[in-house]
């Protein structure tokens, strides 16, 4: 069977959950028994959003072979329980610098280089990488940005000639927002219009429209969008604004979505979609027993698109706790010694975050201090591992100067060093160690026992590590360090024995967890920061 392509693109105004839309379809389509993996095509120049502020672009998201790719991915990793990769994050900075990096080389035999064919020759190949091997039934690409923007027109062309080129092996669902303009009482379909419009006068016509809404469409809505899209009438789906990105894929397959593509791409749709264990999910999410409050620490707590895998890793670990997750938001920079109190007294457990530079990093570490002597659960991860470990040698050690040369290059007690290996490195794109590293983690800890194994593979993004000319003045004082890099020695989980839960990891855990199969860490967190929630309340009863 030929490999189908399902392009996704968006209309009218961007955010509204191209990425959500595409996994829901893929995963519909994945609980059918067919093979389906996703892609998003992202319109600016950086090569990948690994240089980028999280307050431009939110969370950089890593792959398992080190690609710095976009949040989305991490969204199609939840949803169908699949590891991506670097084929499935093309921008157009890396499309241009494959075709220059060609015409440097003399592969285009001295033609003129061109947006057509060359560079919509290019999009075309890194669409079909995924699909070489017949591996995939199904490939679905999302096209980031909105249709009319200049960015994204190459990549329209593009989906245009692979309509043509590919037939029914191909099919394009436009993404649009039906507003309700409150003031009138009604949903407005005319920017749908316009967008699809758009998107017929660079020769692509949508065969689905998915509409975003806030109220439902009523039937006459529908007869006029298809009437004035030139859709089926059936193939124009509500996406009404749901609680839950979780929801939507229970939505699609309501609106029959998944059906309505199978159908018109000639494949067999007798097999209805198996979503039990996704339906399970959802009832707990919806129905939790219990709930905590755990306060994340970070610098860029604005924008909630910064910590998203931590934040959905957190909605996996409660539901496998029957736990809702009241996630404080606290900027690491408000934090100081006189108020770390009132800010962090009521919480059942503190999560130190990511993050690079110095801004914020005193407020971290009197968040670490704080949760340390008061036995709260604590879990820190990479930048949030080195700051406990920074808190641990000022005020255990007694290393009053402690730091990481990463923010005191001339401290005297370089805790957290640069890695060898980094001091060599030349920009700062690509450069970080990237990607899935073993852990050889000791078998007498808590770490082992939350993992269940003393090998484990976990993903990284850093420069910095713990320096290991200090390993054995915290071993002595009982800070562990529970997991090795077998391959250089270095460390990746640290944890105190003589405190409840109190675990530093400098590998990124939430990248790997899914809605299948939450992240143990996160789970143990969560049903450590219940059991601090239970004995505060004996000791209040008390």
């Amino acid at each position: 069977m030929s490999t189908k392509y399902i392009f996704v693109t968006g209309g009218v105004t961007s955010s509204l959950g191209k990425g959500i839309i595409s996994a829901s379809l893929a995963k519909l389509i994945q609980s059918r028994n067919y093979s389906v993996t996703i892609q998003k095509l992202d319109p600016y120049i950086n090569i990948d959003p690994g240089t980028l502020n999280p307050y431009e672009h939110g969370e950089c998201y890593v792959t398992d072979d080190g690609s710095e790719t976009d949040l989305d991915l991490g969204h199609y990793e939840r949803f169908l329980n699949m590891p991506t990769s670097q084929a499935n994050n093309i921008t157009t900075g890396r499309i241009y610098l494959n075709v220059i990096e060609k015409e440097r080389r003399g592969d285009y035999l001295g033609e003129t280089v061109q947006v057509i064919p060359h560079i919509t020759d290019e999009i075309k190949y890194r669409i079909k990488i995924l699909g070489s091997d017949n591996k995939y039934d199904f490939i679905i690409t999302e096209i980031g940005g909105t249709v009319g923007d200049i960015e994204s027109l190459p990549y329209i062309e593009a989906v245009r000639q692979m309509k043509w080129e590919l037939g029914k092996n191909c099919l394009v669902i436009h993404l649009t927002l039906i507003p309700y303009l409150k003031a009138a009482g009604e949903l407005k379909t005319k920017p749908t219009q316009h967008s699809v419009k758009a998107l017929l006068e660079l020769g692509v016509q949508p065969d689905i429209l998915v509409c975003r809404s806030e109220k439902h469409l009523n039937d006459s809505l529908r007869d006029k969008l298809a009437l004035f899209c030139n859709v089926d009438r059936e193939s124009v789906i509500e996406s009404i604004d749901s609680e839950s990105i979780y929801n939507v894929p229970i939505l699609m397959k309501e609106e029959k979505l998944d059906e309505v593509v199978l159908r018109k791409m000639n494949m067999d749709t007798s097999n209805p979609p198996q979503l039990q264990l996704w339906e399970e999910f959802l009832q707990k999410l919806k129905n939790p027993q219990k709930e905590v409050t755990i306060g994340l620490i970070g610098k860029y707590v604005e924008l909630k698109d910064s910590y998203k895998s931590i934040t959905e890793a957190f909605i996996h670990g409660g539901v496998a706790n029957d736990c809702k997750v009241d996630l404080k938001m606290i900027h690491s920079e408000s934090i100081n010694p006189n108020n770390v109190d009132e800010k962090l007294s009521k919480l059942h457990g503190i999560l130190v975050a990511p993050g690079f530079g110095p801004r914020g990093i005193e407020g971290k570490i009197d968040a670490i201090k704080y949760a340390r002597e008061n036995k709260i659960p604590f879990f820190g991860i990479c930048l949030g591992m080195q700051c406990a470990v920074i808190e641990f040698a000022r005020n255990v050690l007694g290393y009053k100067n402690a730091h990481s040369t990463e923010f005191d290059p001339e401290t005297a007690y370089p805790v957290i060093d640069i890695m060898e290996e980094q001091k060599k490195t030349a920009g700062l794109g690509g450069t970080m160690r990237l990607g899935a590293y073993p852990c050889e983690i000791k078998t007498d800890t808590k770490a082992y026992k939350i993992y269940g194994s003393d090998l484990i593979y976990e993903r990284h993004r850093h420069r910095y590590e713990f320096n290991n000319k200090y390993l054995n003045e915290f071993e002595k004082k009982d800070m562990i360090p529970c997991g090795i890099n077998p391959v250089e020695n270095l460390v990746e989980i640290i944890e105190i024995t003589e405190h409840p839960w109190f675990i530093g990891v400098q590998f990124h855990p939430e990248y790997k967890s899914t809605v299948a199969k939450p992240h143990p860490l996160f789970v143990s967190f969560i049903k450590s920061a219940i059991n601090h929630k239970e004995n505060q309340l004996c000791n209040k009863t008390l």
